[in-house]
This record gives C-alpha cells, structure tokens and sequence, in this order.
C-alpha cells in the first residue's frame, strides 16, 4: 500500500493501528499481548461507530444494521492473521466442544466450494458465515474489523444484493467512512507486526477458522510465532 496517497485520516487511523502493534510487541511474541491489542483495535474502531451512529441520527441518516439482520453475512468475509488468532480464542473460551466443532464443520464445508473460487465468482458468493447461528453471530464481541465496519443506510440494497448478487447497478448503500477507517487501522497493525518480521496474511472466514483451529492442536501459551496463522 501506497503510503503517500494517505489522507490525513488515513495516517492517523494507520498510526493508531501501528502503536498497536508496537506495544503488543514489546513483550516479544506474547499470545495474551496479541489479542489485547486486537480487542484494543475493535475497541477503538466500535468507539468510533457509536459515534457516527450518534451523528448519522442527528441528522436523520439511518443506519440499518441491527441484530437478527443478517443480509451481508452470507457475502465472503475476509480478517487477518491476528484478528483470526483473537477470534479463535474468544471461540474456544466461550463456546461448548460441540458449538466449536460444528462451526469448524461449516467452515470446512463452505471451503469445500469457496476455496476453489475466485475473483467474481468469488465476490459474488452466498454462503452462510460458519459463525452465523439462527440469523446472529455467535462470535459478535469478537467478530473481525470487516464486520464492525459493514453499516448500510438502505437494507433494501442489501436485500437485493444477497438475491441478485449480479445485478449491475446495485449494491450495498454503505457508509464509505468507518469502511476506510478500519482498513487503515488494520494495516497499521499488519505492518507494525511485519516490521517485527512477523507474517501476516488476509484469510477467507472459512480458511482463516481452519488455520486457526489447526487440526485441533493446542495453542503455544508463550509465543505465537509458530502458529500457522503466522507462517
């Protein structure tokens, strides 16, 4: 990514994300300093939600997105190497062995298909996220950047997308600000974390959920480095 093409909001929200990085980092490769700057992150990024939620009413600007509504959560979801490693720990403390094993059977069931997609076609595809259970996540408090950020004006846009993926004109009415924020931020933290020489990678859902269960191996409590996710 191009940092001179930067706006000053950009920089900002890009420096936040790399402070972030920098401090989980001063105690090595801690796993629990990992995923308290990744729910620092969220933290910051929901703050700033609440916000424009707040603006958007003042001035009679809606915003759609609200429990049991689940159009986008059928779309392909994309979250990083540290935001996966953050998820999957929220999932095997808070869910039952057979909530966990069910979830990475959809995942493995939607790779199955999504995995051998591509561009468009890709794009373009509905599948029910793995996290998804009777129309609500079951991961919320830890869901990844991608899905705090998704707020739509129009759940009529959103309607159609989901059953008319193709259609040439419409597409999800969504607020473009807290979109761009939270990318940015999460660059920073990738690059802070790679500056480090630790690897980072952009996951599909399904593949992100299977790397981090990691064929049921239990997680290193003194370093992260060794875990797929970061290979």
């Amino acid at each position: 990514m191009d940092q001179s093409e930067f706006t000053e909001a950009d920089k900002a929200f890009f420096s936040d994300g790399l402070k972030l990085a920098e401090e989980a980092l001063l105690e090595g490769k801690s796993p629990q300093r990992l995923i308290d700057a990744t729910n620092q992150q969220y933290q910051a990024i929901d703050g700033l939600v609440e916000s424009l939620q707040g603006e958007a009413k003042r001035h009679n600007i809606t915003i759609e997105c609200k429990a049991g509504c689940d159009w986008c959560c059928h779309q392909p979801i994309f979250a990083t190497s540290h935001e996966f490693y953050t998820l999957f720990k929220y999932m095997k403390d808070h869910f039952s062995e057979f909530e966990l094993r069910a979830t990475i059977q959809k995942a493995y069931d939607n790779y199955q298909k999504r995995g051998r997609m591509e561009g468009i076609e890709l794009e373009k595809s509905k599948m029910p996220c793995p996290l998804l259970l009777d129309g609500k996540c079951n991961a919320y408090e830890a869901r990844p950047m991608a899905c705090r950020i998704y707020l739509s004006m129009d759940v009529k846009s959103c309607q159609t997308f989901f059953n008319d993926p193709y259609h040439k004109t419409n597409y999800p009415a969504l607020l473009e600000f807290p979109l761009q924020a939270g990318r940015m931020m999460n660059e920073g933290m990738n690059n802070g974390l790679r500056e480090d020489g630790t690897i980072t990678y952009e996951l599909l859902m399904e593949e992100g959920l299977l790397m981090a269960n990691n064929n049921d191996e239990p997680l290193n409590q003194e370093s992260y480095s060794n875990h797929p996710l970061f290979k």
